[in-house]
């Protein structure tokens, strides 16, 4: 809907609560020597939001937005670490105008560990950009890069269990899972939930690549098959009494 606003008063809005400029965000202000707003000042969707990896000019604003909504809070040095270790890791987005709006601080399990395990630091967006669906995208982004880059096996975080928004992010769009609950985990004593998630083969038409799931199921399937011939075979034997001839036919004559 595209409001339009008059200088002068309109009759057929008579008594109705009068709208000014000053009400609107800067986007949407009318210009005094126009009596509409144009239509340039309303940005596309398409240009509005995007997701890209982060550069070491964007860890000032990373470090502020994690300052406005994350109660654990990091030193600009520790950003510098991650991105100078990791620089594949971390993603922002940002708006139409380049300022960063989200952002995911992740890297790579220091220790010495087969296979190779990624953690997710901190991830946050803006209370004003939410519900866009910016941390999914943030957070697969991430994800992909560990696979791609580091071929890692499976990605761990810690969330507090009074942030239900958040658990339900990883649960449910994610695919985490409870691994654990730490207890007085946080400075604060808060408790929080030990979060892993498996990152499994995609099956692939050309190379027959199954899924890790697929594998699992495959090998349950022919271990019960085997357990059943050998119950049958064995309950078979069981019939049969030293005096009673063997059912089965003889071979035929050559």
């Amino acid at each position: 809907q595209l409001a339009l606003l008059s200088r002068g008063p309109c009759p057929s809005l008579a008594g109705a609560p009068v709208v000014t400029p000053s009400c609107l965000p800067a986007c949407l202000r009318a210009s005094r020597r126009s009596s509409f707003v144009s239509l340039s000042y309303l940005p596309s969707r398409r240009r509005m939001l995007s997701v890209r990896p982060a550069t070491i000019e964007d860890l000032l604003q990373m470090q502020q937005t994690n300052l406005w909504c994350l109660p654990e809070n990091y030193n600009l040095k520790y950003y510098f670490y991650h991105i100078l270790s990791w620089p594949q890791l971390l993603y922002v987005s940002e708006d139409h105008k380049g300022k960063v709006v989200g952002y995911v601080l992740a890297k790579m399990e220091e220790e010495e560990a087969e296979p190779p395990r990624g953690h997710i630091t901190s991830l946050s967006v803006l209370r004003t950009h939410r519900k866009c669906g910016l941390a999914t995208k943030l957070m697969t982004s991430s994800h992909d890069r560990m696979v791609e880059a580091f071929d890692a096996s499976h990605v761990a975080l810690h969330v507090r269990r009074s942030n239900r928004a958040a658990f339900h992010l990883y649960s449910e769009t994610l695919d985490y899972h409870v691994r654990d609950v730490e207890k007085g985990y946080y400075a604060d004593g808060e408790d929080a939930y030990d979060m892993r998630k498996s990152f499994t083969l995609s099956p692939s038409p050309t190379s027959g690549i199954l899924t890790t799931a697929n594998q699992l199921s495959l090998a349950d399937h022919d271990q019960n098959n085997t357990q059943k011939k050998s119950t049958t075979t064995s309950n078979q034997k069981k019939k049969l009494t030293p005096n009673e001839p063997n059912p089965l036919p003889p071979p035929p004559p050559p």
